[in-house]
């Protein structure tokens, strides 16, 4: 005769404890663990979180008539009109840039490619004076490599929208790279050359199988680019000789405010700017999550 063999299934926690057997600790963190993780979040609270939060709590204390008062200001409103040019110009950029040269370094053999990986991150390894005292070597008008050209054809860079947009693409241009890179080098190779195998081009390979692989860290570095294009300071300052009404960026305001004892426009302007860049990381963390769950 053959016997039946029944598994029975663990009991419930709730069963567990009516029937005396006691179910399972939950697993605590180590001491060492819980201590690691209290002196990161004081840490970053005292760095970045007490500071950030006084520049709120200064406009709130401002109160509206401040706000009011900053943002109908026709030279606020210029500066962040030319904040807004400047870091859409550069955002995209790096993003088309960006994902280039990542696709380069990623799937292409060559020599000097570790040089180039090298020189990627430069911007954020100099300071930004440094870069725009560069710029201005380059494109100044009397002795410029490409200021003297360029003047001879009537084209201005130095001290004008393009001089800014150039000095803050430069300064953040790494961000987008260094995203997709490690994406792109988890990704491997296989689903491409299966797509060019079916007979699809370069141009639909890379629409319809490494864009959208590689989507979260394309986001991810464009929202780090504009994070760091808004806040620019030292390389646009050189470069745009900070000509009121004309080549003042929102960063540049600030400082002019904050010297001439206009504290209350300075907070105003500084937690706008902060308040684009919080706002953006939130919405982008939120929506990797839903996609996260429903792919879950």
């Amino acid at each position: 005769m053959s016997e039946t063999v029944v598994i029975a299934a663990p009991p419930s926690p709730a069963d567990a404890r009516g029937a005396g057997v006691r179910p399972s600790p939950r697993r605590r963190l180590k001491p060492t663990a819980l201590t690691l993780r209290v002196i990161a979040v004081v840490y970053v609270g005292l760095l970045v979180v007490w500071p950030v939060s006084l520049v709120f709590t200064s406009v709130i204390a401002a109160g509206w008539g401040a706000v009011v008062e900053t943002f109908t200001d026709p030279l606020v409103l210029n500066a962040l009109r030319l904040t807004g040019i400047a870091t859409v110009w550069a955002v995209a950029l790096n993003a088309v840039f960006g994902v280039g040269i990542a696709m380069l370094l990623v799937r292409h053999r060559f020599p000097g490619k570790r040089s180039l990986s090298a020189l990627i991150d430069v911007p954020l390894s100099v300071s930004p004076v440094v870069v725009g005292l560069s710029m201005v070597l380059v494109y100044n008008q009397r002795d410029g490599w490409l200021g003297v050209p360029l003047e001879a054809s009537g084209i201005q860079v130095l001290f004008s929208t393009p001089a800014i947009v150039l000095a803050t693409a430069f300064i953040s241009l790494p961000l987008v790279i260094r995203e997709v890179v490690p994406v792109l080098e988890e990704l491997g190779i296989e689903q491409e050359q299966a797509a060019r195998s079916l007979g699809a081009g370069a141009v639909t390979t890379f629409r319809r199988i490494t864009l959208p692989a590689i989507k979260w860290g394309v986001t991810y570095g464009v929202v780090l680019c504009l994070a760091r294009a808004i806040g620019e300071f030292g390389a646009v300052k050189i470069v745009s000789g900070n000509l009121i009404g004309r080549t003042q960026t929102a960063t540049l305001v600030v400082e002019e405010s904050y010297f001439d004892f206009r504290t209350e426009q300075a907070f105003v302007i500084s937690a706008a700017l902060a308040s684009v860049s919080i706002v953006v990381i939130i919405a982008v963390a939120i929506l990797r999550d839903r996609q996260a769950r429903r792919y879950s």
